[in-house]
């Protein structure tokens, strides 16, 4: 997915950055982007502010990705995905899934042939077991957890 690949280069990390990385890399930027550096020139105090709003983004995202997070969360992951799916949807290669017991997953990268057999499956949760829940980069949208 295009925001996974600019947050990454953003930080110029690959994808397996550990936690300690991405907070090293967070705080040097925002030391360089703090809109109080610029305090003196209205226009890059602007320029800054938006540009600090991309780097947080971007540390909360690759967090939630990160594969020490979901080592941490997999356990509840399990249970999350066992517990069956309520409702999903697509959209530019993000699978949304709704899970019975209240958590939402994004799932990147989910080609639009996948997306269509999951539509297509007799048992959807069944599908997604064997086919997407262990195989697509995924995060947590209904509690993010940041570890740092």
């Amino acid at each position: 997915m295009k925001k996974i690949v600019d947050y990454r280069k953003l930080f110029g990390v690959n994808n397996e950055a550990d936690l300690q990385e991405l907070k090293t890399v967070y705080r040097n930027l925002m030391k360089t982007w703090h809109p109080d550096k610029f305090a003196d020139n209205n226009e890059e105090k602007l320029a800054a502010e938006e540009k600090s709003k991309g780097i947080i983004e971007a540390y909360h995202f690759l967090v939630s990705i990160a594969p020490e997070t979901l080592n941490q969360t997999l356990a509840d992951y399990t249970i999350t995905t066992s517990s069956g799916i309520l409702d999903f949807g697509y959209k530019s290669q993000v699978l949304t899934v709704n899970f019975a017991d209240g958590n939402t997953y994004e799932y990147f990268d989910v080609p639009k042939a996948v997306y269509t057999k999951l539509v297509n499956a007799d048992s959807a949760g069944r599908f997604a077991r064997r086919h997407i829940f262990n195989v697509y980069v995924y995060r947590s949208t209904s509690r993010l957890v940041a570890v740092s």
